[in-house]
């Protein structure tokens, strides 16, 4: 087994949650700018999960601690796999389930508020798989393989071929980090109308574990959007990093600026914009191919 590969799934499972955190308290304090308040320091995401950890869990049912820990373990696995350098598609997959193992975290508490928010959930799953699907294989229409590690071998950078796929992936992420015009489920804000949504029901440890689990699932989200910029010379890292930074500000920037929709609307923008830019960009790579 390769010893690089070992040390880079270390690597994330050791430092992601630190890097997630980091990114939480850089967004609470770049959100607080924007509204003109002071808002909270940039460690504060850490200061909230110790704070959860000692508190009391009160949970509905077994279950739900089931769901819950699963949750954690599958978001590690799908990063673990990526940065291990395996399959794009099995990467994808895996992400899905540990989706669906949250909304029935949430299913399985009976409150109405997460019952709620778990079919919101849905929804909103509904509107991003099919774009982070088509994210794959557009990374193999630009480099002939669905392997991560392959894939960062590239001696141009997939943006180049897919940029339509890019757009669309940018897009859909507000719905995966939970951004305005698109948070439907549940908020990192205070104008979540059913309160919590999806993790209403959820206390103290159970839900310390899912915001370190979506502290994982943002340095994956930023990792996806570097593979678009990664190629074999040791430089693109570098541009990677610049462009997962503008693209982080950017859905930051854009969950300030828009009030939320409805849910048909984000279904029908979503879809919208999956066809134009990603469906356009890979009718021209078949033509071209």
């Amino acid at each position: 087994m390769d010893i690089y590969m070992i040390l880079r799934v270390l690597l994330y499972i050791l430092l992601a949650p630190v890097l997630g955190g980091l990114l939480s308290g850089i967004d609470r304090v770049f959100s607080a700018r924007m509204q003109g308040r002071q808002g909270p320091p940039l460690f504060q995401p850490f200061y909230d999960v110790a704070k959860l950890m000692s508190k009391q869990t009160t949970v509905v049912n077994s279950i739900q601690v089931l769901f819950v820990t699963s949750y954690l373990i599958f978001t590690i696995f799908t990063g673990a796999l990526f940065f291990a350098g395996g399959d794009m598609l099995l990467v994808f997959f895996a992400l899905s389930m540990s989706e669906v193992v949250m909304v029935l975290a949430a299913f399985s508490t009976n409150g109405p508020y997460s019952i709620m928010g778990a079919q919101r959930e849905l929804l909103q799953m509904m509107c991003y798989e099919p774009m982070t699907l088509l994210v794959a294989i557009g990374f193999y229409y630009a480099n002939g393989s669905f392997m991560v590690n392959e894939l960062a071998k590239a001696d141009v950078p997939a943006i180049v071929q897919i940029p339509g796929f890019f757009v669309g992936f940018v897009f859909v992420l507000l719905i995966k980090l939970r951004k305005s015009p698109f948070d439907l489920s549940t908020s990192h804000h205070m104008h979540q109308e059913m309160v919590k949504g999806l993790t209403t029901d959820l206390s103290g440890g159970n839900l310390a574990l899912v915001e370190i689990a979506e502290w994982y699932d943002v340095v994956l989200m930023m990792g996806i959007v570097g593979m678009f910029f990664v190629t074999s010379a040791p430089v693109s890292i570098l541009g990677a990093v610049i462009a997962c930074s503008v693209v982080f500000f950017l859905e930051t920037f854009i969950d300030n600026l828009f009030p939320r929709v409805k849910y048909m609307t984000m279904l029908k923008v979503t879809w919208s914009v999956i066809l134009i830019f990603a469906g356009t960009n890979l009718l021209i790579l078949n033509v071209l191919k």
